[in-house]
């Protein structure tokens, strides 16, 4: 039996949408590169930030890794205060996607893992392509992220679509592969240039 097409399209958004890397802040505040990286590996690590994307607050996630590193108190703050140093601008090949997508009228959404305090500032770095969203989806106010089922779920939920009617784009291959065990068409965003024709490919193009 031939599997049916997408007819929506279902986007992560740090970098696939917006690029964000905690380095773009933090290399303004470590000038030496060793540092910089202890403190991304030790101090402020992504483990440590997947709180925030669940919906634990700065300032309660904050309190402990302060207790711990007393001497980096400025720099944890820094990560809630200074966040959008951390966003460096759209990428320009998906923003030509979600236009050319728009003009067909093909339905997109968004699904990212994000604290929700942060989403009004990555949406402010490209607000014309975030206004083609019908709806986003962010972890940070379900109080789970991705890669757990339970996300999707709520994705479907929400659109009122099945599985098979959305292609899910993200640069994770974790998220990816959740999606695709759940029915989801998918394409693992790894190279900007290839995105419009894997788009294409699937028949929204």
């Amino acid at each position: 039996m031939t599997r049916p097409r997408p007819r929506a399209v279902l986007w992560d958004v740090g970098n696939v949408i917006v690029r964000w890397d905690p380095r773009a802040l933090y290399a303004k505040i470590f000038r030496e590169p060793a540092e910089l990286d202890r403190f991304l590996s030790h101090v402020c690590t992504l483990d440590w930030h997947v709180e925030h994307d669940r919906g634990v607050s700065f300032a309660d996630n904050a309190a402990p890794l302060i207790d711990r590193f007393p001497e980096h108190a400025e720099h944890i703050r820094a990560w809630d205060e200074r966040f959008a140093e951390m966003l460096s601008g759209p990428i320009p090949e998906t923003a030509a996607v979600i236009e050319a997508l728009a003009g067909r009228d093909v339905p997109q959404f968004a699904l990212t893992n994000m604290p929700q305090s942060k989403w009004p500032i990555v949406q402010a770095i490209s607000p014309a392509h975030f206004g083609y969203f019908r709806d986003a989806v962010v972890s940070g106010d379900e109080g789970v992220i991705k890669p757990a089922a339970r996300i999707y779920e709520i994705v479907l939920e929400r659109t009122g679509l099945s599985a098979h009617d959305l292609l899910f784009v993200d640069d994770s291959a974790a998220n990816i592969a959740a999606a695709r065990d759940m029915g989801f068409h998918t394409h693992h965003f790894t190279e900007p240039g290839a995105l419009r024709n894997a788009v294409a490919g699937h028949g929204l193009l």
